[in-house]
């Protein structure tokens, strides 16, 4: 299991391909993504089925895991 960082943009809520360990991390990455976005009316981080594959830093910002496991 995963958190997904959600959008609600034009009356749906919208997600793209970034997946999060915890839930906590989705919702920091939507409500970053809201602050940039003039249209988005709400963020949110919803569960869902596809592997981890970002973390979200609050200095850095996005971090891709793959990045992480070639560096070591």
């Amino acid at each position: 299991m995963s958190w997904a960082p959600e959008v609600f943009v034009e009356g749906k809520w919208s997600r793209n391909g970034l997946r999060f360990a915890t839930k906590a991390e989705a919702a920091a990455n939507a409500f970053n993504l809201m602050m940039r976005w003039m249209l988005v009316e709400d963020a949110r981080a919803t569960e869902a089925d596809e592997p981890v594959n970002y973390r979200w830093d609050a200095t850095v910002g996005l971090v891709a895991i793959e990045n992480e496991k070639v560096k070591s």
